[in-house]
């Protein structure tokens, strides 16, 4: 009975996973909004404890609590994906004095995204990204990891020496953005905790996006945190448009 179980989950996760791969994550995310859980919890984590493998993700790490799955949405796109069950942006236990340094992580694991066309890319070429509640279609939190648009990295370039840690409000992709220069990405200047700091409680931080990317062309330059949220007149819940699935900064090196 237990292997015929087994063998059952095993079908339905190839299925998904075929699913995902030929029908896109819009359609999949319609008909499962835990398609994204279901892959990280029954599959990656499952083979990372068994053998140290990481199933259909590219890699797990269970000390830091969390998976890098690659997208199915161009060659260059991947997802940072907590191996707890963390529901989003929304979700309390991001801001907790012992939750995982999601954003640092993903950071660290930034170079992935140029995996596939043998690439590394300077840090303000890079951004990661979290839709809003009203504007994701899975409810496991992930962080999408890609190349920026050449267009927002010129429009972004003004802020590479701005005083840490002072909110300027700006017009990106036409919604309006605060931008915050940071110089870590850990503790107080966690990404979450910055913006929690005045969008205080569930229903607040649910209305907001974030992306964060490189100050300027070198590590140096720190961190550009850029926020906005659905409360804003002309704001915006997602900020995933900045990133460029096609890597067409990419394609032109």
């Amino acid at each position: 009975m237990i292997r015929s179980r087994i063998r059952h989950t095993a079908r339905q996760l190839a299925a998904l996973i075929v699913a995902l791969g030929t029908s896109g994550c819009a359609i999949i995310a319609a008909a499962d909004p835990n398609a994204l859980w279901n892959i990280v919890d029954h599959q990656c984590v499952p083979a990372a404890r068994a053998s140290g493998g990481a199933g259909f993700c590219t890699s797990v790490d269970l000390s830091k609590r969390y998976a890098i799955l690659k997208d199915i949405n161009g060659n260059t796109q991947y997802l940072l994906i907590p191996t707890d069950r963390v529901t989003g942006i929304e979700s309390p236990s991001i801001l907790a004095a012992d939750a995982p340094d999601y954003w640092a992580d993903a950071w660290a694991a930034r170079q992935v995204v140029g995996r596939r066309i043998g690439l590394t890319f300077p840090p303000n070429q890079l951004g990661l990204e979290i839709n809003s509640e009203f504007r994701r279609t899975q409810n496991q939190l992930h962080i999408h990891m890609d190349c920026m648009h050449d267009g927002i990295i010129k429009d972004l370039a003004r802020f590479r020496a701005a005083t840490p840690g002072q909110w300027h409000w700006t017009t990106l992709d036409g919604s309006q953005y605060r931008v915050m220069r940071v110089l870590s990405l850990t503790g107080d200047n966690d990404p979450f905790r910055i913006v929690a700091r005045d969008r205080q409680g569930r229903d607040a931080m649910a209305q907001q996006t974030i992306l964060v990317t490189g100050a300027g062309p070198s590590d140096d330059d720190g961190w550009l945190v850029v926020n906005s949220g659905l409360e804003l007149d002309d704001g915006s819940g997602t900020a995933e448009p900045m990133l460029d699935h096609a890597c067409m900064i990419g394609m032109h090196r």
